[in-house]
């Protein structure tokens, strides 16, 4: 019997890359080894040791490229979402996120697979915020079914269905991870809103303040977000390939709220350099997002606890940026 393999889907994208990286560098035993398989062409798993495999997983031919023995686990961090989607075109949500991730069960049926982790989008959940910002694990479902959002929260939504499915009918332990925004480094800087690409708000903000540029904070100044970074999403998903449970549904979080002034002024203080950018107030221009992550469950079963606050979590961001600069 060889070592336990942990394949991680959508290890390509920026989420699951920093997991392989997480996982490289806390893992020190010989038991398990990690399979990075995903679409983009990468490169530098080879310099981590990781053996990478290129699947579609809407083609269900591209999985004999994967090992079919001594498959410990599958880490499911694949999907397409509204941000990574110029226009807007649903087929693309229903192919990846039902019949890829269909397609992913299938291959933990038949390798025999212990666990599946899977990253759900808050989506589901996140309107209920705007009366009180403290977002729990258990909340019925409840999105608009109005949006360019609605098929791309409903297909996420089948698939957490599917996985309870193979979850009770084939004995699947699952692992489900609710996801608001996960605050990372990455070269991409811009996203897609309504199907137009724009320059991520948060990275505008710092271009700013490394710039000396002013800055308005736009709405009410007091709104609370919840600012997890992606190496806490990555201690959350760790944990829970070792936990002895057979299933798990958590949001990912700190479970801190930072005020939209407190996570500008955080920013001017981290990346501005000898000018300092000037704030000022805009209440007129529309609100920002307000939500809080109850993360007990994952504190409770998993023995989660943050290593990131805001300000720690913006100075390993410049780290991260300092790291591609050079």
């Amino acid at each position: 019997m060889g070592k336990k393999k942990i394949v991680v889907f959508g290890a390509s994208g920026d989420t699951g890359h920093y997991f392989v990286k997480y996982f490289c560098n806390h893992y020190s035993g010989d038991d398990f080894e990690i399979i990075a398989s995903g679409m983009r062409d990468i490169h530098d798993f080879d310099s981590m040791g990781v053996r990478y495999v290129a699947v579609n997983i809407t083609n269900i031919a591209d999985f004999a490229k994967l090992p079919y023995e001594d498959i410990y686990g599958v880490v499911d961090l694949a999907g397409i979402m509204p941000a990574r989607m110029k226009g807007y075109d649903p087929y693309k949500y229903i192919n990846v996120n039902i019949t890829g991730n269909l397609n992913i069960l299938e291959y933990c049926r038949k390798t025999h697979a212990d666990r599946i982790l899977f990253a759900q989008s808050f989506g589901d959940i996140k309107s209920y915020a705007e009366k009180d910002p403290i977002l729990t694990v258990n909340m019925p479902r409840k999105f608009s079914y109005t949006t360019d959002h609605t098929i791309y929260v409903m297909t996420k939504n089948f698939a957490v269905d599917m996985i309870e499915n193979y979850h009770q009918q084939y004995g699947l332990k699952r692992f489900i991870f609710r996801l608001p925004t996960i605050y990372l480094y990455s070269p991409e800087d811009h996203y897609y809103v309504d199907g137009v690409r724009h320059k991520i708000g948060y990275r505008i903000l710092i271009d700013k303040a490394i710039n000396g540029e002013p800055i308005q904070v736009w709405g009410d100044p007091n709104r609370k977000k919840d600012m997890v970074y992606v190496k806490d999403f990555c201690q959350m998903l760790y944990k829970a390939l070792f936990v002895n449970l057979s299933e798990g549904y958590y949001n990912v979080g700190t479970g801190i709220g930072i005020s939209l002034l407190d996570q500008i002024k955080g920013i001017v203080d981290v990346f501005c350099g000898k000018k300092k950018s000037h704030i000022s107030f805009a209440p007129n221009m529309p609100n920002a997002p307000q939500y809080i992550m109850d993360i007990t469950p994952a504190v409770n079963d998993l023995g989660y606890k943050p290593e990131y606050d805001y300000i720690s979590m913006l100075k390993d961001m410049k780290r991260e940026m300092m790291k591609h600069s050079n």
